[in-house]
Parts: C-alpha cells; sequence; structure tokens
C-alpha cells in the first residue's frame, strides 16, 4: 500500500509542478502582453501550452488506468493536483483573451 501511496503523491507532485509551471508562464506572457511584446507574450503562451500539456499527460495516464480497473486512491494530494491544472488551464484561456484585447488596443492606438 505504501508504494501505491507514493506513486499517486509522486503522480501528484508533477501535475501540480508541471501545471504551476503552466500557470506562471500565462501570467508571465499577460505581462509581456501589458508591455505591448506580442512576440513574447506568444512564445510565453506556447511554453505555457506545452508545461500544461505534460501535466495533462499524467492527468490521462490516471484515467485511462482507471478505466482499465486499476482503481487509484484518490487523497487531497491529488485533489489539490487537479484543483491546480484546472486553474492553469482556466488562466491560458483568460490570458490569451486578454492579450488579443492588448492586441487589439495597440492596433487601435497605431492608426
Amino acid at each position: 500500500m505504501a508504494e501505491e501511496e507514493q506513486s499517486t503523491e509522486m503522480i501528484s507532485f508533477g501535475i501540480i509542478a508541471s501545471a504551476g509551471q503552466a500557470r506562471s508562464l500565462a501570467f508571465e506572457a499577460l505581462k509581456k502582453a501589458k508591455e505591448y511584446d506580442f512576440e513574447a507574450a506568444k512564445a510565453l503562451l506556447e511554453q505555457s501550452k506545452e508545461a500544461a500539456l505534460e501535466a495533462h499527460h499524467v492527468q490521462t495516464q490516471l484515467l485511462s488506468k482507471e478505466a482499465s480497473g486499476d482503481h487509484t486512491v484518490v487523497d487531497v494530494m491529488l485533489v489539490h493536483a487537479q484543483d491546480h491544472l484546472m486553474t492553469s488551464m482556466l488562466a491560458q484561456e483568460l490570458v490569451e483573451e486578454i492579450v488579443n484585447v492588448y492586441r487589439e488596443l495597440d492596433a487601435t492606438r497605431a492608426e
């Protein structure tokens, strides 16, 4: 049982780390957009998506494992990891929209 708990704990930490990185990169992209540095913002959003994809792959492995009948013990750490992932995904979506608003604002300022 301790081996299973350690595995779930490591999976949780992996999701938390990747999702946290994705969220941080998204907010760095927002900062760059505020400075009208859209190329940097775009690059940071791409990096953010790559980090989120790592977390999503781990989540998919858990779902596949569960679907095959191999139940994963759900503890507070795993719930926290899932919360981190969903929050980072929402942050990415919102930041991307806000970057677009800054881009449009910049285009109207240039006219």
